[in-house]
């Protein structure tokens, strides 16, 4: 891992004209323009193998993976092409540590991580469809460049407040993207996305300036693990920087709806008054629920910034913290929830790696 990591790149362009040549029934399993895909499975690949000793997260990340990867028309037997190829780019770019020892406990972890998500792929089969198309019914756009989407799936789409899935749009085929679920389950079985077109995105400009009602997106399968234990009566402390104020919203309707009165207390972070595109909602939800609080939190009045305005608040001893937003704001939130106190295991958000590609 540490003789390869710094040339990367060369590692994943290795990879892929491997696979492509050797296998070109393959290439179109992928989106047409490689650029944001190329270090996707590659980076993938290798996270697993970092975390080969961590079963239980090892084995939720890779079931994850497999489940997702059904959308993209992943079958068993791509498997094998996949392995050999990664096989062959680290023996050319490794060299200084690699030998037969190293490769048979590649070849092994490799197994282990195909085998893991093939099995979750088959299960995944028997119960749900690779991926769902959903109808545009409503386009809002909020400013110039957050839109709030509402979609009518063509069957059924079961998930939890707090999940997310990923979108593909009929302009850009195979390339999908990350985004929130901004409600809790509906009964008219509707389904809302907050997006922020960002320089260069692909997906997140055609749901902005675009997508219009009666356009078709697919949608691929739920994930995401920052949802509500319903089984404890902790406090809710959510900090939603952004768009990532969009799963803040549906848990506290998850919250409504199971008729619970634990507190909630929501900082929803922005850099200017404009960017705090969903603050009447929020104020309305806080009007409708005696133990909801929102404290909007702007860096430009305050000149602090969201993690830092938890200290002022608190104590928070007695809460689960919840976060959602950019990468960075992630990060820096854990870091300032741990440093008052806060245990691992009480604050959730949705793993930053996979994160990363949320924006675009």
């Amino acid at each position: 891992m540490a003789e390869v990591g710094p040339v990367a790149d060369k590692v994943t362009s290795y990879f892929y004209a491997l696979l492509f040549v050797r296998h070109p029934d393959l290439r179109p399993l992928f989106p047409a323009a490689m650029d944001t895909q190329r270090d996707r499975l590659l980076k993938a690949l290798l996270t697993a193998a970092e975390h080969i000793d961590n079963t239980d997260v090892l084995v939720a990340y890779l079931q994850n993976l497999g489940r997702g990867h059904r959308k993209y028309g992943t079958r068993p037997e791509h498997y094998p092409a996949v392995g050999e190829c990664l096989i062959a780019a680290l023996t050319r770019y490794a060299t200084n540590t690699w030998d037969d020892e190293t490769e048979a406990a590649w070849v092994r972890t490799y197994t282990t991580i195909s085998q893991v998500m093939i099995d979750a792929a088959a299960e995944d089969e028997l119960r749900a469809p690779a991926w769902w198309y959903a109808e545009v019914v409503s386009h809002d756009l909020r400013t110039s460049d957050i839109a709030v989407i509402t979609v009518r799936p063509d069957q059924p789409y079961p998930f939890l407040a707090g999940q997310y899935a990923s979108l593909e749009t009929p302009w850009w085929p195979r390339i999908w993207r990350h985004y929130s679920f901004a409600s809790a389950p509906r009964s008219d079985g509707l389904l809302s996305f907050h997006v922020k077109a960002v320089p260069a995105g692909w997906v997140s400009n055609a749901l902005v300036h675009r997508a219009r009602p009666g356009d078709v997106i697919r949608l691929g399968p739920p994930a995401g693990s920052m949802t509500v234990d319903h089984g404890s009566d902790s406090g809710l402390l959510c900090l939603g920087g952004g768009t990532g104020i969009a799963p803040i919203k549906a848990l506290i309707e998850d919250v409504a709806e199971h008729g619970e009165r634990r507190p909630v207390e929501v900082f929803y972070g922005a850099r200017t008054d404009h960017d705090l595109y969903d603050i009447d909602t929020m104020l309305r939800l806080q009007q409708s629920h005696p133990w909801l609080e929102v404290r909007p939190v702007v860096d430009q009045q305050a000149h602090l910034q969201l993690p830092d305005a938890i200290r002022a608040y608190g104590p928070w001893n007695e809460y689960d913290a919840y976060l959602s937003g950019p990468p960075g704001m992630i990060r820096r939130g854990v870091d300032a929830l741990r440093d008052i106190g806060i245990p691992w295991d009480r604050i959730r958000h949705d793993a930053v790696e996979e994160l990363v590609a949320v924006g675009d």
